[in-house]
Order: structure tokens, then C-alpha cells, then sequence
């Protein structure tokens, strides 16, 4: 009788062991790691993104977690290129052993980073605008590309300013090579014509040559690519003091940073997906949260921070529809799912990309931005036709 009461109890045992194992997995915080420039070129525009982050973690949690796990953040410093994100990323994937990564990045960084995703596999939302084409097994993407963003810029400058010459400038690396390819391209369907075309490293400050070229181009307009961030701010105040004051149009600046650089960008063109004054119950809800949360210390929200926080909702989302959090079933589950946010309903089912409602706007002397045109639904054409 001893023996048959001790088989019960060993055998009772063994059948709420997996339960219990369960139980204190599911007990486990959910970690995802955050991969962005807190140094470098991306450091003007970083501390919005982690903000993004944040309140986006704390919603998530207020809700009951991911499938009843609190998530929890780990930040890393990518220092906005190369060699900052191999560091960052094999922090994140092998070391704090994440689940997933949603990462602002610079094209240099992600490229970079990519080789680290491909040996972790976890599922990895880049949330940056970027120049188009990076694909990859793991990654979605929930920023624009020029697909989306060049031609209501360069269709504005030549019907609203009679822009025929065109001007280019950029950072010298994939995002600003990669976009000025584009849109040199496209400026020439169009039957303009590019007058110039120049570089400075990635770091670089001094645009006095550039603008040298410039002046002697006599360009009907400008056109600049560069990275986000510093970049932006020193090639704008350069621009002034030079005395250029020819039509400017930046694919590069979010409303953050024009707001930091006051009557530098006066005058300025940006084409996004995202601006604080977008008129909607969604965006007005993301705007009081995140006023409540930060108070005075909030960083404007921007076209580089407000999609980090859309993208840990549809990470909740996709692993919520797969039922779990293994990254293969989230990968597929992330092209079906979907999440009504500051911009609208975005989807990432073109290709690893998504749809988007693009505006373009011109910048004030106080910062503000004023939507000049607004484009609905603009695909991203085929970005990546060989992932499912």
C-alpha cells in the first residue's frame, strides 16, 4: 500500500512538472532589446526613440504583459554605426539573450547587425526610415523608403517652385548613396536634371566645399540625404550662413530635430509618415500619454521614434497570434497582424514593409511643421519579392 501511495505521488508529480515549468516561464520577464545610437550621428534623435520605447513597455505591461509576461528593456548603444552595432547586437542576442530586437539604426548600423540576427534568428523590426532593399528572413520593416518619400518632395519642387536643376547632397554611406540613386533617377523620369551631386563621411561637419560646388551649380533646388540627427543640423546652419537661400528639400530630418534648430530650418521641406499635429483620436491618445509620462523632460516625438513604439505592439501582437514566442511563428505572424497607432493601420505585409499615409510638410521659423500635401496609402513597392 506504501509502495502504491509513493508511485502515486512520484506519478502525480510528473504530471504537474510541465505545468509548473510553465508556470515559471511564464513567470519570466519577456526581454526585447533596443539597439540605437546614443552616441554618434543618431544621438540627437536617440533619447526620443528610447521614450517611444518606453511608454510603449509600460502600456504593454499595464495590459497583462505579452502572453501574461512583463516585458522588460534592454538598451544598447549601437554609436550609430558599424562596428557600435555588432557590439550592441551580440550584447543583446547572446548575452541578455533577448526575444526580439526593435531597433532605430543608422543603414551602416543595421547592415552591420544583420550578420548577428542571421546566427541568433530572433525576430528583429528595423524601425527607420532607409534607402530600400534590405531583406532579410528575420526582419520586417515599419519605416518608409523612397519608394514613399521621394516623389512628393521632388513633384512639389518642380511644380511649386519651377525646380528644374536639382542639386544633391549626402552622407556618404548606404542610406545616402542609396537615396540620392533613387531620386537622381527619378528627377530625370521627370525631366529635371541633376546639376551636382556630393558626399561627406558619415562624421563629417565641415559642408564648406559642398556648398562651394553648390553655389556654382546655380541649381534650381536642393535635395539632401544625409543621416539623422547631427548631420542635418550642421549642413542647415551651414546653408545659412553661407547665404543660400534656394529651395531645400531634406529626406533625412525628422520634426524633432528641425525643432532644435530653430530658424535654420525655416523654409525646410520634409516628406514623413509621421507629424505631432496629425489630427486623429490615435495620435492625440499617443501625445497626452506621452506628455503624462516624460512632463517637461519629453523629447518630440518624431518620423524616427513614434514607429519604435507602433513596432512592441505589433511584436506583442504577431507573438499574441502565434501563441508563442518562438521566433519562427512570430516571424509569419507578423506580415498578418496589424496595429491602429499614431499614423494609421499599419501592416507590414508589402514585402516585409508596410503601406503608409505620406505628408509633406515645410518647416516654421518656430519649429513647427506645416502639412502642405498628404498622400494616402502609398505602397512600398516590391521590397523583398523573394521572403514570404
Amino acid at each position: 500500500m506504501k509502495t502504491l501511495t509513493s508511485i502515486a505521488r512520484r506519478t502525480a508529480a510528473l504530471a504537474i512538472a510541465p505545468l509548473l515549468a510553465w508556470q515559471v516561464h511564464a513567470a519570466e520577464p519577456l526581454r526585447i532589446g533596443v539597439a540605437v545610437g546614443l552616441s554618434g550621428a543618431n544621438s540627437v534623435v536617440a533619447p526620443a526613440v528610447v521614450q517611444a520605447s518606453q511608454l510603449a513597455v509600460e502600456e504593454i505591461n499595464v495590459a497583462g504583459g505579452i502572453l501574461g509576461r512583463k516585458v522588460e528593456l534592454e538598451i544598447a548603444d549601437d554609436a550609430s554605426g558599424a562596428v557600435g552595432a555588432q557590439k550592441a547586437f551580440d550584447t543583446l542576442v547572446f548575452q541578455k539573450k533577448v526575444s526580439a530586437v526593435i531597433a532605430m539604426e543608422t543603414s551602416a548600423a543595421r547592415n552591420a547587425a544583420l550578420p548577428v540576427i542571421n546566427r541568433g534568428k530572433p525576430p528583429y523590426i528595423y524601425t527607420s526610415f532607409y534607402e530600400g532593399r534590405s531583406c532579410n528572413p528575420w526582419m520586417y520593416v515599419n519605416g518608409w523608403v523612397p519608394e514613399q518619400q521621394v516623389a512628393p518632395m521632388v513633384d512639389f519642387l518642380a511644380k511649386n517652385r519651377n525646380a528644374k536643376n536639382f542639386f544633391l547632397v549626402g552622407n556618404d554611406y548606404a542610406f545616402g548613396r542609396g537615396m540620392l540613386a533613387f531620386t537622381r533617377k527619378y528627377i530625370e523620369q521627370q525631366g529635371g536634371k541633376v546639376v551636382g551631386e556630393e558626399y561627406l563621411p558619415i562624421d563629417g561637419s565641415d559642408w564648406t566645399s559642398v556648398l562651394s560646388k553648390l553655389r556654382s551649380a546655380k541649381a534650381d533646388a536642393l535635395i539632401s540625404a544625409t543621416a539623422g540627427g547631427a548631420p542635418n543640423v550642421s549642413l542647415a546652419k551651414q546653408l545659412k550662413a553661407a547665404g543660400l537661400s534656394l529651395p531645400y528639400g531634406n529626406l533625412a530630418v525628422d520634426e524633432g530635430t528641425a525643432r532644435t534648430m530653430g530658424t535654420d530650418a525655416q523654409g525646410m521641406l520634409l516628406s514623413a509618415s509621421y507629424l505631432t499635429g496629425i489630427d486623429t483620436p490615435e495620435n492625440k491618445r499617443f501625445m497626452q500619454a506621452m506628455q503624462k509620462k516624460f512632463g517637461a523632460e519629453m523629447k518630440t516625438p518624431n518620423e524616427l521614434s513614434e514607429p519604435q513604439y507602433e513596432a512592441f505592439h505589433l511584436y506583442k501582437a504577431a507573438v499574441e497570434k502565434a501563441g508563442s514566442t518562438d521566433a519562427a511563428l512570430v516571424i509569419r505572424a507578423l506580415a498578418e497582424v496589424s496595429f491602429n497607432g499614431p499614423r494609421g493601420v499599419i501592416q507590414m505585409n508589402r514585402s516585409r514593409h508596410t503601406p503608409l499615409a505620406m505628408r509633406l510638410g515645410q518647416v516654421h521659423a518656430d519649429g513647427t511643421v506645416k502639412v502642405l500635401e498628404t498622400f494616402e496609402k502609398v505602397d512600398p513597392g516590391m521590397q523583398c519579392p523573394n521572403l514570404k
